[in-house]
């Protein structure tokens, strides 16, 4: 898979040089991405949704009518599409083949269908790997998603799990989509069984649980976290 991120115009000064990898994870509606974004903003750094890109593959897989649910139909084309990945936190986008799928890789159809194709080994193996190249690509980034602290990025010195539980997870994606709570949180149990080969916790993340917590409160302790990092290379 050709993958490459954009860093858009709006790179900020303060992240130039940092090298600062913070790894965000944590199930579905605990608020990763509204939480890593505003952090990333406010730390002057690059903002990853890793999610979006196996959403991305899922999409464009979709779009031909392959079976997501049969690995080896998926498998060979996981090198497929061109994959672009926006990283300015204060307005991601994601593109396949040069279109803009930013919103489309967030239907219900994508929902139903990224967990299978995020299984198959060799699209892990490919996404991965663009992942970690992102990260180096860049001064500094928050990177959110499941296994980033684990897999992905396990040297980062900043590690985020980030929960909450199931009825305010429900309950904020259920506000989003404007979809049935019931509905709602049977879809995210689903996922959630599905995708626990994928959402260990680091043994050295901070877990935060946003059950009670505001959005701002979340971002404060993320940037509390990195902030002592941040400011290394300045000593």
């Amino acid at each position: 898979m050709r993958t490459s991120a954009s860093l858009d115009s709006g790179e900020s000064e303060t992240g130039r040089g940092s090298g600062l990898v913070v790894a965000v994870d944590g199930p579905s509606g605990a608020g990763k991405s509204s939480a890593s974004r505003g952090a990333a903003a406010a730390l002057g750094l690059r903002y990853l949704d890793t999610g979006a890109m196996y959403r991305a593959l899922t999409w464009w897989l979709l779009s031909r009518g392959v079976d997501t649910g049969d690995p080896d139909a998926v498998a060979p084309l996981a090198a497929e599409p061109v994959i672009e990945i926006g990283t300015d936190p204060r307005a991601p986008s994601v593109r396949v083949n040069g279109t803009d799928v930013t919103s489309a890789i967030r239907s219900q159809d994508v929902t139903e269908a990224v967990s299978a194709v995020a299984r198959v080994p060799q699209v892990r193996a490919h996404l991965i790997a663009r992942q970690r190249d992102i990260i180096a690509s860049v001064p500094g980034i928050v990177a959110e998603g499941r296994d980033i602290g684990t897999v992905v990025a396990p040297e980062a010195p900043v590690k985020v799990f980030l929960t909450a539980d199931g009825a305010a997870r429900a309950g904020r994606r259920a506000a989003e989509t404007s979809r049935p709570m019931a509905r709602t949180r049977a879809d995210q149990e689903r996922r959630d069984r599905l995708d626990a080969p994928q959402s260990a916790k680091a043994a050295d993340a901070v877990q935060i649980d946003s059950t009670r917590l505001g959005l701002d409160e979340v971002v404060d302790i993320i940037v509390g976290l990195a902030l002592p990092y941040r400011s290394r290379k300045d000593r």
